[in-house]
């Protein structure tokens, strides 16, 4: 399947290429790093630099594959690019993300903008606070 999303992608099909979206389709975080995906390579004894982990999730944003996201920690993360929208509630503590579909939000959002006469060509909304566990700890 790798093969095949990147040649779709219009991209050349190479051993990095296909072995960083291997991680990001089976590693089960849905949210990595540049660093995380660096030490997953380093864990299954792949020789694949930071600086090309750097430079294929570039070039798989550019291509659509995944998305960038940049939460308050102002480390990029990425997460592939499945089509369905969804927004995020990040633990300001543990870091924890959490993905969540409202269609009453969605709805909401589509009105504000055309309140304002504004077509909304993505969108993305991030909710900060305190996970479950973390307020367990806390208590």
């Amino acid at each position: 399947m790798e093969n095949k999303q990147i040649k779709q992608a219009g991209l050349k099909v190479t051993a990095p290429r296909v072995k960083i979206l291997d991680i990001l389709e089976h590693c089960g975080k849905r949210h990595m790093s540049a660093e995380d995906v660096y030490r997953e390579l380093l864990r299954q004894d792949e020789d694949i630099g930071l600086a090309t982990v750097y430079r294929v999730l570039t070039q798989f944003e550019g291509a659509g594959i995944v998305c960038r996201r940049h939460f308050e920690s102002g480390q990029a993360v990425f997460e592939l690019n499945r089509g369905e929208h969804h927004d995020h509630l990040v633990c300001v503590q543990c870091g924890l993300i959490t993905e969540f579909v409202d269609p009453m939000i969605e709805t909401r959002q589509e009105r504000i903008a055309a309140e304002h006469h504004f077509k909304i060509e993505d969108h993305s909304l991030v909710v900060y606070g305190i996970c479950q566990t973390c307020q367990r700890k806390k208590s």
